[in-house]
């Protein structure tokens, strides 16, 4: 079963995922935020985050180069808007996180910005199987051990969720 929604934020498509963690704020920040906590279930990043660029490296995927991100908000502890640089525009992805905390419980809204809706079907089970990692991660406090199995299988659900044409959803198996 998906855990995200289209929805239309400022005139563009945006794929939308809601978590929430027992945790306070400021832990979920660190695990958004700082290199060593963000390697435990995405990727790491080095540079200068002050200049408004760094370099991030994919620590779960195959394949995937260092790549520059753009920080365009940052409002520790309840928000963080970055990008990647891409010279393909609908390789650019524009990510939204946002964070609140009620009673001791954390809730990340996390949108990322579909330049394609037909990416989605990629995407989507993409962002799912990275942000349980990231559940697991500020759970356990450990680098997160979730794998990719089962996850691809989601993407016609996120085909159908989003409205796409049967001859551009894909069939999992």
């Amino acid at each position: 079963m998906i855990t995200g929604a289209p929805e239309t934020i400022d005139g563009q498509d945006h794929l939308v995922l809601t978590r929430t963690f027992r945790a306070p704020i400021q832990d979920v920040w660190a695990a958004l935020t700082e290199s060593e906590r963000l390697g435990r279930w995405f990727a790491t990043w080095t540079g200068d985050p002050s200049t408004g660029r760094v370099q991030v490296t994919w620590a779960f995927e195959e394949d995937m180069p260092t790549e520059p991100y753009l920080v365009e908000v940052c409002e520790e502890p309840t928000r963080l808007r970055v990008r990647n640089e891409n010279d393909d525009p609908t390789q650019v992805w524009t990510l939204d996180l946002r964070l609140a905390e009620e009673a001791g419980v954390t809730t990340l809204r996390f949108a990322q910005v579909l330049t394609d809706r037909s990416l989605v079907t990629d995407v989507g089970p993409g962002w799912e199987y990275y942000l349980d990692r990231l559940e697991e991660s500020v759970r356990t406090g450990e680098t997160a051990t979730t794998g990719w199995d089962g996850y691809l299988a989601r993407s016609g659900e996120y085909a159908a969720a989003f409205g796409l044409p049967d001859d551009e959803r894909q069939t999992a198996t």
